[in-house]
């Protein structure tokens, strides 16, 4: 796992904020790592305003977005050239200490992976931006399989997104 106290802000204060695109370039990052899966680059990459995985032919962007429609959606399927890209996203708000809980696993889960960039935000060590990413077998090989959480402490959301990229 490759973890870093993030030295800002974050600039997405509640799950409403958030917002997803496919067709953003690169934002000022906080943090970045750059894995190598089954011959695909992929980029991890943690913002102010929450995250973006670049990876094959997705440019995935979940963050608060200036002048964009807000709220992610619950599924998202693309068929791109030689690709299909699927996504989906949660958000649930939780009790004290379920959050506690829950923002603890997040982080395990980061730091067992082989593969992840985990971002902790200043003010409190629950304030988490959390990516891990994975190979996965399809029916015509290559296939990635990525994970995000963002935590928001003050009111106990917790956005969960999965994103799987298969070639076809």
């Amino acid at each position: 796992m490759y973890a870093v106290s993030l030295d800002a802000p974050y600039l997405d204060t509640d799950a409403d904020q958030l917002c997803f695109s496919l067709d953003l370039t690169e934002r000022p990052a906080l943090a970045e790592r750059v894995v190598a899966l089954d011959g695909l680059e992929v980029r991890l990459r943690l913002l102010g305003a929450s995250h973006q995985v670049f990876a094959g032919p997705v440019r995935e962007t979940v963050a608060c977005l200036q002048g964009a429609v807000r709220g992610l959606p619950e599924t998202c399927t693309r068929h791109l050239p030689g690709w299909v890209y699927d996504f989906g996203a949660t958000t649930r708000r939780l009790p004290s200490e379920e959050f506690s809980a829950e923002v603890a696993q997040v982080l395990d889960r980061a730091t067992d992976a082989e593969h992840s960039l985990c971002g902790v935000f200043p003010g409190s060590p629950e304030a988490v931006t959390a990516v891990v990413v994975e190979p996965v077998g399809g029916p015509y090989g290559t296939g990635l399989l990525w994970r995000t959480w963002h935590t928001y402490p003050q009111n106990g959301q917790i956005v969960s997104t999965h994103s799987r990229l298969e070639a076809r």
